[in-house]
């Protein structure tokens, strides 16, 4: 039930956003100064908007934890709300929108954005044999983690194409595939999404990076890494499956042993793009 809520929240927020941002554009327009609280809802709305279209844009796969700039811009727009509602003795009606906005802002601050207990992931931890696992390539043939074995190996688990930080994700990576290929790295990224969302990104790319689907998320669940209803609501529409992946990354050396994980308790913190350089370049 919490991964539904979410789903539907996750896609309800930026919408919600970008109405009252026009519609207090439209009413400024109209009014101007006559209708102060405005000012402060649409500098809560437009600051919410802008932040999502900003993650479909900025070529960087990580955010602050907190969001401190967007959440300060937000807090003062409520602050513009509630004062002239008060100076005003403006109807609680108006004031509404504001105080909604910034409790989804707060929600998705800390509920939304957050995986609980991933740290009590006893499968993935360092040191650890990789598992043995099946997954389908991009032309639907079988293939089994231990094909990558006698090299270090990059496993990224990405939501899918749909997930803007996962892409920009891939794109780190992919700038450093020379540096990979010098230390004889294997990079294999798997998403649950369809054959035809990651053919058109390895078409995308044309590097030597193995695209794999994690079929009806077999790996994930059981690597513990399985995001029950994960998808935002709406995407269904476009051939995802409603359950995804939590962003994982799985770093193991020639033997398969599991030299680096990072299992973020926040989709919006994913690990720096030399991270995974440095790890290999130190093992013993």
């Amino acid at each position: 039930m919490n991964g539904i809520i979410k789903s539907i929240f996750i896609t309800l927020l930026p919408l919600s956003g970008l109405y009252f941002t026009i519609l207090s554009a439209i009413q400024i327009i109209k009014h101007g100064v006559s209708t102060p609280q405005y000012f402060g809802q649409i500098l809560i709305a437009s600051t919410i908007t802008l932040f999502f279209a900003l993650l479909f844009l900025k070529p960087v796969a990580r955010t602050d934890k907190d969001l401190k700039t967007h959440t300060t811009l937000i807090i003062i727009g409520l602050l513009i709300n509630l004062g002239f509602g008060l100076f005003k003795e403006i109807n609680m009606d108006e004031v509404l929108p504001s105080l909604t906005l910034f409790l989804s802002w707060v929600l998705y601050l800390k509920w939304y954005s957050v995986f609980n207990n991933r740290s009590e992931n006893v499968i993935l931890k360092k040191g650890a044999q990789f598992p043995k696992l099946d997954f389908l390539d991009i032309n639907k043939n079988k293939i089994t983690t231990s094909t990558f074995s006698g090299n270090p190996t990059i496993y990224l688990f990405y939501r899918g194409n749909w997930c803007p930080l996962c892409m920009m994700q891939i794109n780190e990576i992919a700038l450093q595939y020379k540096e990979l290929e010098k230390r004889k790295v294997q990079v294999v990224l798997i998403s649950p999404q369809p054959h035809t969302q990651s053919k058109s990104l390895a078409e995308k790319y044309e590097l030597n990076f193995h695209f794999l689907q994690d079929y009806k998320n077999e790996a994930a669940k059981k690597l513990n890494i399985l995001a029950k209803n994960g998808l935002p609501m709406g995407l269904q529409l476009f051939g995802y499956d409603n359950d995804t992946v939590l962003p994982t990354v799985i770093i193991t050396n020639a033997n398969h042993k599991i030299i680096f994980a990072d299992l973020t308790d926040n989709y919006r913190v994913r690990p720096e793009p030399n991270t995974f350089l440095n790890i290999i370049d130190n093992i013993s």
